[in-house]
């Protein structure tokens, strides 16, 4: 659809706010594992190392996922795919604790990471055509929802461990109250025929041009973003002796400050250019993980977490956007070659905290995130994209 017959089809309301409901159920779910990673740690009796390598696992078949993505939607459509993997991506929380060992694990947290890519990918480019047909900044507010899905999901996942449920019923509700949510959500998403191609090509094409920097700088992103959603749990409890359900609130805190973030970051968007939203955001983050690693006490912890939440907020959302207005781009295939370029490093960032875990200290392994940031905020100026509306 072309940006003039977009423009004069502005989406319904009900429409807008099923693609909120599918990012605030990503984010919920997302959180839900979160939680449970000491859950899991535990239960199966494995180390650092080890829970990193099982990262890995849902980072090769998201990986998978990707390569596949934007062909399926492309012949499809985002409304079917989203529906599909999201009810399948919910159902497979249940199982978190109930395989007969390590390598069942491993199998199902790819099968995890495969349908959290294509979901992924299929509500993103749902919110990129919606935003298309609004004619104004939609994704950041969109990727606010995720945030606050994480922040509810952290929450009342803590709340959950606090009053003593079992880890299994706790997955249970969330696994059926999310894959409700999700396909009801679906039957109010745009008709196939706004988000899938006619004909074409739909084969994964490696980013080229413009794309492999959107798609570097995403991955510096998603590998910092993804080591505060696996590890900080676990970090305030393992070296800040927290108990697990205070524990949960680093995830919280985290996605709380990104949530609110993103609600104002379609309003940035509009205001200040990418290269400037890029630099000073990834600069905040950087800042604030050093912070949560310098000063060996809770709250300051959970202050810096929310720190590095707002720094993060907007970083994603921008080069998402970008991917998706790349001339000569299918949208479902620019968000698709960003979001596989970036999940390499996603792939690659959670076993490497591990090892360095094992072989030195959490603490340690942490400053990974700093790093990324830092190097994040030095080369932002490759991502100066246009604003929307320019």
């Amino acid at each position: 659809m072309s940006l003039e017959a977009a423009a004069t089809h502005p989406p319904a309301t009900a429409t807008l706010w099923a693609s909120r409901t599918q990012f605030f159920c990503s984010g919920f779910i997302f959180a839900t594992w979160g939680v449970h990673i000491p859950t899991v740690k535990a239960h199966y009796g494995i180390d650092e190392a080890q829970l990193g390598f099982a990262m890995l696992a849902a980072g090769c078949g998201a990986l998978l996922g990707l390569t596949r993505a934007g062909g399926w939607i492309g012949r499809r459509g985002a409304r079917h795919m989203a529906g599909l993997t999201g009810v399948i991506y919910a159902l497979l929380l249940a199982g978190l604790i109930l395989m007969p060992g390590f390598v069942a694990l491993l199998v199902l947290l790819a099968a995890f990471g495969v349908v959290t890519s294509v979901f992924d990918v299929a509500i993103n480019t749902e919110a990129a055509q919606l935003e298309l047909q609004s004619s104004r900044p939609l994704m950041s507010g969109m990727h606010g929802m995720f945030s606050l899905g994480g922040m509810v999901g952290a929450v009342t996942g803590g709340m959950a461990l606090g009053i003593g449920m079992g880890a299994q019923l706790h997955l249970l509700l969330v696994a059926a109250g999310m894959a409700a949510a999700i396909g009801l959500a679906t039957t109010r998403m745009l008709p196939r025929e706004a988000t899938a191609s006619a004909g074409g090509d739909h084969a994964f094409k490696l980013p080229r041009g413009a794309l492999v920097v959107l798609g570097a700088l995403a991955a510096l992103g998603l590998i910092a973003e993804g080591a505060i959603y696996d590890w900080s749990v676990l970090y305030m409890q393992q070296e800040l002796g927290s108990p697990q359900n205070q524990a949960a609130l680093a995830y919280a805190s985290f996605s709380a400050a990104m949530a609110a973030t993103r609600f104002a970051g379609d309003a940035l968007r509009a205001r200040f250019t990418p290269k400037a939203l890029l630099r000073t955001s990834a600069a905040l983050a950087g800042a604030s993980m050093a912070l949560v690693l310098l000063v060996d006490t809770s709250w300051i912890a959970l202050a810096g977490f929310a720190g590095v939440g707002i720094g993060f907020a907007n970083i994603v959302p921008i080069l998402f956007a970008a991917a998706a207005q790349v001339p000569g781009v299918a949208p479902s295939q620019g968000i698709a070659a960003v979001a596989a370029a970036a999940y390499l490093g996603f792939m690659a960032g959670p076993p490497v905290i591990g090892f360095v875990a094992k072989l030195h200290s959490l603490t340690a392994a942490l400053y990974l995130v700093v790093i990324f940031a830092a190097t994040l905020a030095l080369f932002a100026r490759h991502g100066g994209m246009a604003r929307p509306g320019d």
